[in-house]
């Protein structure tokens, strides 16, 4: 066992034992070695199940939203955990006094098959809690990444390229949610795709309904996305979503100014819906 493992059950029985908060969500053991799933404590014995280790890929975040009307919820967050938290308040999902957060420096995460370093950890740059009420353990460094790498080599392509690259790309989206339902900016209560309304979604699996799916996700968490990386982690068909996303965070940066990506704050910013009488329109 190792020591943020101890810590976090230790914090996690005794924030059960006093009453402190209802339930704490963090990870649990799977049956293989290294499989690890989100998991909800809601006793002290139950915290003895709880794990904080590198094979803890799971976004566990979420999570929290579906527990509030149980009481005062605890998560075990490492960054991008801390930033869905400020996500969460900012789209008035929670409230601050409704989470106890215990912070959880991120050592980087594995993956369970293979012992390689998840994509998503790749291109992290703030594996540290931006929020907490506690933390465990001491602050890792943060990494110096070029988090628009991918994407700078794929405006290399021609725009024959890159038309043929999405074509092949929407053909193979199953159109599962898996990545709208495992995104902490997708809280929406009924979602478009959703919506018994003539005209949103056709029923058919193409290419073009896929794209439009994709297209209006993407727009709808663009200027809000935490870049955790877990819609494309959660992805059967293993589609590169974070390209699109780090696409149009970059081109907000271009627009807005210095945009270090949504979660750092519990109110924003958010460029896309933020209106100023005075903005410049020079597209008019």
């Amino acid at each position: 066992m190792n020591d943020a493992t101890q810590i976090v059950r230790e914090r996690a029985t005794a924030l059960l034992a006093d009453g402190t908060v209802a339930a704490v969500v963090g990870w649990a053991a799977g049956r293989g070695d290294h499989d690890r799933h989100v998991f909800v404590a809601r006793t002290p014995e139950e915290a003895a199940l709880l794990v904080a280790d590198q094979y803890c890929g799971a976004l566990a975040a979420k999570r929290v939203l579906s527990l509030l009307d149980e009481g005062k919820i605890a998560l075990v967050a490492r960054g991008c955990e801390s930033r869905a938290v400020n996500r969460f308040m900012a789209d008035r999902q929670l409230k601050r006094d409704q989470v106890h957060v215990i912070g959880w420096p991120c050592p980087g995460m594995l993956d369970p098959a293979t012992g390689d370093a998840l994509k998503r950890c790749t291109e992290c740059q703030r594996r540290n809690p931006v929020l907490s009420d506690e933390v465990v353990g001491d602050p890792v460094p943060e990494p110096e990444l070029d988090r628009f790498a991918e994407l700078e080599r794929f405006e290399q392509k021609t725009p024959e390229e890159r038309r043929a690259f999405f074509q092949d790309m929407y053909e193979s989206c199953i159109r599962c949610y898996a990545c709208r339902n495992a995104c902490p900016c997708c809280t929406c209560r009924v979602c478009f795709v959703d919506q018994e309304r003539v005209g949103w979604m056709g029923e058919e699996f193409t290419a073009d309904q896929a794209r439009y799916y994709g297209t209006v996700r993407a727009f709808h968490t663009g200027d809000r996305c935490i870049e955790c990386g877990e819609c494309q982690r959660v992805c059967p068909q293993h589609l590169p979503l974070m390209l699109l996303m780090h696409k149009q965070v970059r081109d907000i940066d271009g627009l807005f100014g210095p945009y270090p990506g949504g979660g750092m704050e519990p109110e924003g910013p958010d460029p896309l819906r933020t209106y100023h009488t005075d903005d410049l329109e020079e597209f008019m």
